[in-house]
């Protein structure tokens, strides 16, 4: 087929990242030229712009399927244990983290987006076979360590809303989570991101109402956002925070989502529409999950202060229940099923794309569910307090951020990888200073786990 010249190419940068790495298909770029200017013909004749502009809805989504990783149960714990303990003091830390996460998360939007790749295939690309299947383990580790605080968190909403025995609601968790993820990709995956989005918004409900019946005092609230420590185990108590809001599986996934929104066959906008379209959707999907976290910070701290047993969720919940009412501790639990379908299904996603970016091998994702549920049922099986193990999840997730974060912030600075794109060199420097912040802190908490003081 005779090919046109001055048919629409692709952006320059996400050209040069990919050249680099592959040979591009001249004939493959021609026909897509030729197919872009056909229609671009054809919306002329029609008396129409020829590019149809992208309304910003049309490009949200992606962030909020990822911003549920943020709100899942190991945040409900870390920051209800937090509020009870502390009171007010940590709230500074969540908003610290919440910022943090809207950087890392664009971070990884913008990586997708310019290259067309996800950080896996990127990474996948950039290693050798031996190199490949080490990362792909320790990624796997943390998808299972990840699933296991999301899997118990189900099966302690079901038990404490319908007396479910815990290893059954493992297994509604895994089965229902399943059917979710049968959404995912090709022509349903826009209802998928809209069953996610409708679950976070049930979330949001469900962990902020006690707020309504119980409001703080502003200024104590306020006086919570000085930077502070009160003693060695409130530096701990930190850590734990943040290793529960940056979550490494969403990141990964994030820069398969923004590219996955957009089927095959759709008109996709340029490099600099979506760019500014995920730097909207990524502010408020994540000014979302960071409203809740500091929610049930601020509810534990106004309501549950000095309370004994609050340090699992099952017992703030029935504090929250004793103290603001059965009506909102049944809300609070059905805030917590939602949180642990959205996000184990999310969690799965998440390993999915691993998989298929680092050993280049596409497992259906009933398989890849499998492989994350059956730990979490095992320890649900036979762990005498499976909610303990939300503390081991926390502990393998801050082992996994490094190996997430800083191959993200140094290809996302990287010309050859993203052109004119890439990071400016004060954008870099606060890049690093993050990840700097954010490693520091996790290795804190390991060592201190180690140690037994944590």
């Amino acid at each position: 087929m005779a090919r046109r010249d001055g048919g629409t190419q692709r952006p320059k940068a996400a050209a040069k990242g990919t050249d680099a790495v592959e040979p591009v298909d001249i004939d493959t770029v021609a026909l897509d030229a030729e197919a872009r200017q056909d229609i671009a013909i054809e919306r002329k004749d029609e008396g129409k712009p020829e590019k149809a502009a992208h309304a910003l809805a049309s490009m949200l989504g992606p962030a909020f399927v990822a911003a549920v990783a943020y709100v899942d149960p190991g945040n409900v714990a870390a920051n209800l244990t937090s509020g009870a303990k502390y009171g007010y003091m940590l709230v500074w830390v969540l908003v610290v983290a919440n910022c943090m996460s809207v950087l890392i998360q664009y971070q990884a939007a913008k990586l997708g987006i310019v290259t067309g790749k996800s950080l896996p295939q990127i990474l996948g690309e950039r290693m050798g076979a031996a190199g490949r299947f080490m990362f792909f383990m320790q990624a796997e580790v943390i998808a299972i360590a990840t699933d296991l605080a999301e899997v118990i968190g189900g099966a302690i909403a079901l038990n404490l809303l319908f007396g479910i025995p815990m290893l059954l609601g493992g297994c509604i968790i895994g089965a229902v989570s399943t059917l979710l993820l049968f959404f995912q990709g090709g022509e349903t995956h826009k209802v998928f991101e809209r069953l996610v989005i409708g679950l976070l918004l049930v979330i949001t409900f469900g962990f902020i109402a006690g707020l309504f019946l119980d409001p703080p005092n502003p200024l104590e609230v306020a006086e919570g956002l000085i930077p502070r420590f009160s003693d060695g185990a409130s530096v701990l108590m930190a850590a734990s925070m943040l290793g529960a809001t940056v979550m490494p599986h969403a990141i990964y996934l994030h820069s398969t989502l923004v590219n996955d929104h957009f089927g095959k066959g759709t008109d996709r906008p340029g490099v600099p529409e979506m760019m500014h379209g995920s730097r909207i959707d990524v502010v408020w999907a994540l000014a979302i999950a960071g409203t809740v976290n500091i929610a049930l910070l601020v509810i534990a701290a106004n309501s549950l202060y000095g309370m004994g047993g609050t340090d699992t969720i099952e017992g703030a919940q029935h504090a929250i229940a004793h103290v603001l009412g059965p009506g909102i501790g049944t809300i609070f639990s059905i805030g917590l099923l939602a949180s642990s379908l959205s996000s184990t299904s999310v969690g799965t996603y998440a390993g999915s794309e691993i998989m298929k970016g680092l050993l280049r091998v596409k497992a259906p994702m009933w398989a890849c569910r499998i492989v994350t549920l059956v730990p979490a049922l095992i320890v649900l099986a036979f762990a005498s307090n499976p909610t303990e193990a939300l503390i081991v999840g926390q502990v393998v997730l801050s082992i996994g951020i490094p190996f997430a974060i800083i191959p993200l912030m140094r290809y996302t600075h990287d010309r050859e990888i993203m052109g004119k794109y890439a990071d400016g060199t004060v954008k870099h420097i606060i890049c690093l200073i993050v990840c700097a912040v954010i490693v520091l802190l996790n290795l804190v908490l390991i060592v201190l786990t180690a140690m037994g003081k944590a």
